[in-house]
């Protein structure tokens, strides 16, 4: 079903957290917005004058482990994707996320805090009608064996694939075309890594508030090390499918498109909406009634 009319937040909410590549603990807090604002990132721990950065896709300027937003004065805060997937599984289209530091907290490595957070704040509809961005012809990402295809459709469907040298992994596949039901049954999906790469990740200064605590951990024999284990059999590509409603969030709006992914990345999710729109012929903002 489609919404008719933009949404915000009714009140602003709060939390605290550390960021799992930075270690850093901060605030962040989510404040209602007007009409067509978007989606907007302000560091509070900085001049006010250059802190204010639109989490579009044309401004994701690192997307390695995670996707990173800065603006022209090179303040930039980084692994928004779960906060943003969030946003986009609870229909917000305008708020402003006020944060005093460089990197949104990680909380549990899923997005379901966050649509908690929002659940907590309330919704307000709005005077101005929701936009959607309705692909019009094929466009394809693709990076040696990886890929990530969009094609003309009345509605969302995604039909994405992993495919993991690891036998805690090994392939998934998951269809998803309700997106209703995100917050039910992908929002909570964890982030995950490889034990045998945290020595070297934290040498480059990445993965320094990682723990089992915020992501699934697997060893060298292929062990999940998790006391609790998975929340689904199929978290991984879960988490991935997440990941992706997160990026392509930074459209500025909801994709409408038959999407089918393979080995997808941050890089990858990316690098498909700069195809899309380098190309005026592919893509036009619609609104419902259009659809």
């Amino acid at each position: 079903m489609f919404e008719m009319q933009q949404i915000t937040l009714l009140n602003p909410v709060s939390c605290y957290g550390i960021g799992v590549h930075s270690g850093k603990r901060t605030q962040l807090t989510l404040e209602p917005a007007k009409e067509n604002t978007g989606i907007i990132f302000v560091r509070t721990d900085v001049a006010s004058d250059i802190g204010y950065i639109e989490a579009k896709h044309f401004n994701v300027s690192d997307t390695l482990l995670s996707t990173t937003i800065s603006n022209s004065n090179k303040v930039q805060v980084s692994t928004i994707e779960h906060l943003m997937a969030a946003l986009w599984g609870c229909g917000i289209d305008n708020v402003v996320v006020k944060i005093d530091g460089p990197e949104v907290p990680i909380m549990d490595g899923s997005s379901k805090p966050f649509v908690f957070m929002i659940e907590c704040a309330g919704k307000k509809l709005q005077n101005a009608p929701k936009k959607y961005l309705k692909i019009l012809k094929e466009i394809k990402a693709t990076h040696k064996d990886c890929e990530l295809i969009c094609t003309p459709s009345n509605h969302m469907r995604i039909d994405l694939t992993i495919d993991f040298n690891s036998k805690a992994i090994g392939r998934q596949n998951l269809v998803f075309f309700e997106p209703e039901s995100f917050n039910k049954n992908i929002a909570d999906a964890r982030t995950f890594g490889f034990i045998k790469d945290v020595d070297y990740l934290k040498s480059k200064g990445l993965a320094q508030g990682a723990s089992f605590e915020n992501a699934i951990g697997i060893d060298e024999q292929d062990k999940i090390l998790n006391p609790n284990g998975l929340r689904y059999e199929d978290e991984f590509v879960r988490h991935k499918l997440l990941d992706l409603f997160g990026d392509l969030y930074t459209s500025g709006t909801n994709v409408i498109s038959a999407i089918n992914g393979y080995k997808t990345s941050h890089a990858l999710n990316n690098e498909l909406l700069h195809k899309i729109f380098s190309d005026a012929t592919s893509y036009k903002f619609v609104t419902s009634s259009e659809l």
